[in-house]
């Protein structure tokens, strides 16, 4: 069952809204449409004179007769009818590179608005969607609203202009002929107007599924090893496959509401054309109408049909527009992060000393994850967060950095609740080394300073002999110089994992939060990356997530979790003397090892 869009009227108002903001260019737009589309619908008129002149001129002189004022007529005709097409042409340039310009600003516009609440929406929104969806609306949909406007509006707008001309002189010259092209043409609206009303659905799934197809191929792009390790391919080709599916079906029955209105059109166009030859014959026979004037509605008729052929076309592409604008809008309504507060109080001087009092939390408000959360940390000390998979520690150092709101409780930073603090202030005081490593496409330098944009390049060195990684980048070949990405194999995943530390470590934070730091690395590469931080974390509070116990012996704290909430607290040797949760997790890593 098709997805119908909830909010086409509004989109269509929002959209309007932006493209007023370029009122200047819509009016030299609109201009122009005037003059070269009225210069246009003359050209029938000068044609249709001629037509008149020729014939009194070989009625009178004869055929071979008169040849001068034969040659003056036609001349002049096409004199007038060249400088009515060139200056109309000019126009009609003017026209369609002002309309180019419209939607490309548009296009720019809406991508402005999508970077800003990139930055703003909470991180449950990106949990909650697939990147390829996300991308999908981003940079799919204001292209084809932007092309749909360069195209469909430009074509109304002449529609609109050449109608307007058309119908009123027809009038001019003969009322009743006006009437009959008018209701005979009248039906074409009414086949637009029924064939349109059925294409917004339509469009809307088509954007739909694409969005769906782009996050599935996004999935399977970064997944790829693991499904080849699972021999899963044909199971991913046939979903692959199965959406492809509900992408052409939706994309022909797009297209075939398209295309269907032109034959449609094209038949009651030839029915006006034959309707009216048969009345402007009538009318020349009995003297009330001359030939050149049937002429000129005999091409009135193809004059109009082009603008209800150009109307219908903006009508339907019209949709598609509404339909990826409603998508735009949707991603734009999203709700956004907590508001920052309005007077932020500042820590120019962080000591690190951190406070969960009765904490509550949960991804879902009917669902809470963590209830009654509360343990102190002083500063400069270490703090590991163990527990099995899912028992929340990487939530916990979460709330801390603010990505996600609390449902109750509060945490405090060196005694001032985080809500105080602006979030860019809070995390300047945290550094923050992920599970997964994370390197834009660029320098390993580059990707050091990210933490510190204006560090040295002997900061830069220091902070990478610290994390043990300088040794490993002189061996490249352009050493710190050398361009890497995530995508690459230039270094290895342990090595990533020491240039994120090094990142962290340049920022010179008063916090630092290691989530999962070191399961991604050897062991060898364990061991220096355990040195380094040791060296590092002096002077600083840090919170240590792993799950390889032995790392953490070292820790002042350690909060046991399960199940979102902390079980147990102490030191390494004080849990394990008590012989409980943590110390049942800790003899069965060993007991795995020795086996």
């Amino acid at each position: 069952m098709e997805d119908i869009p909830k909010n086409s009227k509004a989109s269509a108002k929002r959209l309007m809204g932006l493209l007023l903001k370029q009122k200047g260019a819509l009016v030299i737009i609109l201009l122009a449409a005037v003059v070269s589309n009225g210069l246009y619908a003359f050209t029938p008129i000068i044609m249709g004179k001629a037509l008149d002149q020729l014939i009194q001129a070989i009625s009178t002189n004869g055929i071979g007769g008169g040849f001068e004022e034969l040659a003056k007529i036609v001349g002049l005709s096409l004199l007038l009818l060249l400088m009515a097409y060139l200056i109309g042409a000019a126009f009609s340039f003017l026209q369609e590179y002002t309309m180019a310009s419209v939607g490309e600003k548009l296009a720019l516009s809406l991508r402005e608005k999508i970077s800003e609440k990139i930055t703003r929406l909470p991180l449950h929104y990106y949990d909650a969607n697939e990147t390829g969806e996300v991308l999908s609306r981003t940079t799919n949909d204001p292209d084809k609203i932007a092309e749909i406007l360069k195209t469909g509006a430009l074509q109304f707008t002449n529609a609109v202009c050449n109608l307007t001309f058309s119908i009123v002189i027809m009038f001019v010259l003969s009322p009743v002929m006006a009437v009959i092209i008018i209701a005979t043409m009248s039906l074409s609206v009414f086949a637009t107007k029924w064939i349109s009303g059925k294409t917004l659905a339509i469009f809307y799934e088509n954007q739909k599924v694409l969005g769906e197809l782009n996050g599935k191929i996004e999935e399977y792009y970064t997944g790829n090893l693991i499904i080849k390790s699972f021999n899963q391919q044909e199971r991913v080709i046939q979903t692959e496959r199965e959406l492809s599916d509900r992408q052409y079906q939706a994309n022909k029955r797009s297209q075939f509401v398209i295309y269907a209105i032109y034959p449609a059109i094209r038949f009651l166009t030839q029915l006006s054309f034959v309707v009216t030859a048969i009345v402007g014959g009538i009318f020349a026979i009995n003297g009330t109408m001359t030939i050149g004037t049937v002429q000129a509605f005999l091409q009135y008729v193809n004059q109009i049909a082009d603008p209800i052929t150009q109307s219908s076309y903006f009508i339907n592409s019209m949709q598609a527009a509404l339909a990826s604008a409603e998508r735009v809008f949707e991603f734009l309504d999203e709700p956004e992060e907590v508001p920052e507060t309005s007077t932020p109080k500042q820590i120019t001087q962080p000591e690190g000393a951190v406070a969960f009092e009765h904490v509550r939390f949960g991804y879902h408000p009917d669902e809470l994850l963590m209830e009654d959360v509360s343990f102190t940390v002083k500063p400069n000390e270490m703090v590991a967060i163990v527990g099995p998979t899912g028992a929340g520690k990487t939530t916990l150092v979460n709330l801390l950095m603010r990505f996600y709101e609390l449902d109750g409780g509060t945490i405090k930073v060196d005694g001032i609740d985080v809500k105080e603090l602006t979030k860019s202030g809070l995390r300047r005081m945290v550094g923050m080394v992920l599970q997964d490593t994370w390197l834009f496409k660029g320098t390993i330098a580059e990707n050091i300073a990210y933490g510190k944009m204006d560090a040295t390049r002997e900061e830069i060195i220091q902070v990478a002999k610290a994390a043990r990684c300088d040794h490993f980048i002189r061996t490249l070949s352009e050493g710190y110089d050398t361009v890497i990405s995530n995508e690459e194999g230039t270094v290895s995943q342990g090595q990533m994992q020491l240039l994120t530390i090094a990142r962290a470590m340049l920022a010179n934070p008063a916090l630092m939060i290691l989530d999962e730091a070191t399961s991604s690395v050897d062991t060898k590469t364990e061991l220096q990356v355990q040195k380094a931080m040791l060296s590092s974390m002096k002077g600083k509070t840090s919170f240590v997530i792993a799950h390889r116990l032995s790392t953490i012996k070292s820790a002042d704290l350690i909060l046991v979790m399960k199940n979102g909430t902390i079980v147990e607290t102490g030191t390494h040797q004080e849990l394990l003397a008590a012989g409980t949760f943590y110390a049942d997790l800790y003899n069965s890593q060993f007991n795995n090892l020795v086996v």
